[in-house]
């Protein structure tokens, strides 16, 4: 057992990967190699899930985690330099400006690297190559885009009308599956992708997300069904220096806010 902690311990750095839900809290710690070294944890996402509740929430979940020297945090919603924009599927009013990677932060005690929570799904599982999108399935819809390998300006698609006055939170969301069943809502996420490649044209489309597993219609091509624990792995790939430029803003806040 000692050898094993000895182990664990030098391979560093470990990174504390965080998946903010609408319905649950996530959390685990990676290793250098992408390995899941401690965790999953989750915990509901308490109600009201303002910033002050959802922070502390954080907080007390990762208190069991093994120690770790840098964060990563998928968020449901538009993210710019940091601060959230909006959060549909959270307490949204509260939340724009909200300043979370500094929080966090100040919080954790190590940096925060911080992006919509579709875009760290899709960095742990797209190729690199050309246009690739990831459609998120859960609360509400989850939506990103990459051009080789780097995220593209975030689109909240999720709020766009796709039917009537129906955006495509309320179209294919929770509520949606609950209220018309799994045939009716097939049909209408098949509908959605039809829209999404008219929109973009990709090369590649990845589906996750906890409800990705009520997907059951044939996958038209350049179509790919992914693991929801994409959500937390993806995270180790916020930290390649690749994306280095992405986060300039949001450790310039942090050194401000631990000064």
């Amino acid at each position: 057992m000692a050898r094993q902690k000895s182990a664990i311990a030098a391979a560093r750095p470990l990174t504390l990967a965080i998946d903010i839900g609408g319905s649950h809290l996530k959390a685990g710690i990676l290793g250098p190699d992408g390995g899941m070294n401690s965790g999953p944890e989750r915990v509901e996402t308490p109600r009201p899930a303002v910033p002050e509740a959802l922070i502390a929430a954080l907080g007390d979940l990762v208190r069991t985690l093994v120690p770790f020297d840098r964060v990563s945090v998928g968020f449901p919603g538009a993210i710019r330099a940091g601060r959230v924009q909006s959060a549909p599927n959270l307490d949204g009013a509260s939340w724009p400006g909200t300043d979370l990677g500094a929080r966090l932060a100040e919080r954790l005690g190590r940096p925060v690297r911080l992006l919509n929570d579709a875009t760290v799904q899709g960095l742990g599982v797209i190729r690199g190559q050309g246009l690739e999108c990831v459609l998120t399935l859960g609360t509400g819809m989850g939506f990103a885009m990459f051009q080789d390998g780097l995220p593209a300006p975030h689109l909240e698609l999720s709020r766009h009308p796709v039917h009537g006055d129906k955006t495509y939170d309320g179209y294919i969301g929770e509520a949606a599956l609950r209220k018309v069943g799994h045939k009716r809502w097939n049909r209408r996420v098949l509908k959605a992708i039809g829209h999404i490649e008219a929109l973009t044209g990709y090369d590649a489309l990845y589906v996750g997300g906890g409800n990705a597993r009520h997907v059951s219609f044939d996958l038209p091509p350049r179509l790919h069904l992914v693991s929801n624990e994409a959500g937390i792995t993806g995270g180790l790939m916020l930290w390649s220096p690749r994306l280095d430029p992405v986060f300039a803003d949001q450790a310039h806040a942090q050194d401000g806010a631990r000064a």
